[in-house]
């Protein structure tokens, strides 16, 4: 009798491929050390020493498992399906960051390296590295856009605290494809005792892949917990999606299951190229910072300029996994534009006193609207992150409103 493997054991195949997404892209000089990763991981994600390790790490270190919270007060103001958070705001660091930061940090010990380092958008990847690295006693270095660093400053100071430097991306539009592009840079020039952590699950493999068995924690835990409090599987899934670590790491729990999931796309300030960051949506195949997938791109094919409220999110490709699941199918795509994310801000706040990151506002807007046409539904949002680095932008641009 032949076993059928589970989709997640099977994909992505072994050179990193969910159907024609993936892959790896790389320069030469990089092949040495991305293969170096990919035996230590492939070795270590069946070693007892490591998992034990990991989930005291997960447990007494970060805090997990990170509760399900029934939003009841949000639902009722909505008038429609029940409302539903997997509280990684809650996780330490304030986001679901740390899963696979702490999994990085610690496989880099293993490989005897002495150095991390990173992109970071809204800086919760920052935050989260710089703690894995004081963590091992590591050193760690974060790149960083310009303006996001002006935007999330916050975030900014919680890492040079840890200890990491912060290095500014200063060319292009000095957000989160910048500060890529200015990290892979700064590694090439070390690789023997550095290792890029990889802040989503984008990149050459195995990155795809090492980040989402990281975050599918989140996934796994959601699923069980949420059987034990309703008796039954949610009716939807929804997470933002930007590289898309989060949804991955949810969608995980649920990906074989009678239950629908939704990528969150951010739709900015409209439809037009540089407004937005919906890549499934606008997007087409191409191959960025390693790997093939779905992205935003101008009339030469190179990226094009995006944007979004949630400097996380402000991306112009997407994971790989995404781009196959859903192209079979699999999964759905959802929409939010920066208003209705404020407006979810606020909402949250003001009806369950939850200040939710900007990132994770899109999906709690979207699941919001769906809740108002899906009277009879049960909706699972992962709250990705907290908003204490969002609030003095907020407050600074916009009004707020009275409850």
């Amino acid at each position: 009798m032949e076993l059928k493997k589970s989709y997640l054991e099977s994909h992505p195949d072994e050179n990193g491929f969910f159907g024609k997404f993936g892959g790896a892209f790389i320069p030469p000089q990089l092949e040495k050390p991305f293969n170096e990763i990919t035996q230590a991981y492939n070795k270590l994600s069946k070693s007892h020493d490591y998992i034990s390790e990991l989930r005291s790490i997960r447990k007494h270190y970060q805090g997990r498992p990170t509760p399900i919270y029934y939003c009841k007060n949000l639902s009722e103001f909505v008038g429609g399906g029940q409302i539903y958070l997997k509280r990684e705001d809650l996780n330490h660091t304030g986001a679901h960051k740390l899963n696979h930061c702490m999994a990085e940090g610690l496989l880099a010990k293993y490989l005897g390296k002495k150095k991390l380092i990173a992109e970071t958008g809204a800086g919760q990847h920052g935050v989260a590295l710089a703690t894995a690295a004081a963590y091992f006693g590591l050193e760690c270095e974060i790149h960083m856009g310009e303006v996001d660093i002006k935007k999330e400053y916050p975030n900014v100071v919680r890492m040079q605290i840890l200890g990491a430097k912060v290095v500014p991306a200063t060319h292009g539009l000095k957000t989160l494809k910048e500060a890529v592009d200015s990290a892979f840079e700064a590694y090439l020039k070390d690789t023997d005792t550095q290792m890029f952590a990889i802040g989503s699950v984008v990149g050459p493999h195995p990155f795809p892949k090492m980040v989402r068995d990281f975050q599918s924690i989140v996934g796994f835990e959601a699923r069980e917990q949420f059987i034990d409090m309703t008796g039954n599987l949610p009716d939807m899934v929804a997470a933002c999606v930007g590289g898309g670590s989060n949804a991955m790491g949810i969608f995980s729990g649920f990906i074989e299951d009678p239950v629908k999931l939704y990528g969150v796309e951010p739709m900015g300030k409209g439809d037009k190229i540089g407004e937005h960051s919906a890549s499934l949506t606008y997007g087409k195949e191409g191959v960025m910072h390693g790997f093939n997938s779905i992205m935003l791109s101008n009339e030469n094919g190179e990226p094009a300029p995006v944007h979004s409220i949630g400097s996380g999110i402000d991306y112009p490709s997407i994971g790989p996994e995404h781009a196959y699941l859903n192209s079979i199918g699999r999964t759905n795509i959802g929409h939010c534009n920066d208003e209705e994310s404020v407006d979810a801000f606020f909402k949250l706040s003001q009806h369950e006193g939850i200040i939710p990151a900007l990132e994770s506002a899109h999906a709690v807007a979207f699941a919001m609207q769906y809740a108002a046409q899906n009277p009879n539904e049960s909706i699972l949002v992962n709250l990705s992150g907290r908003g204490d680095k969002d609030i003095d932008f907020v407050v600074e641009n916009y009004d707020i409103p009275k409850k």
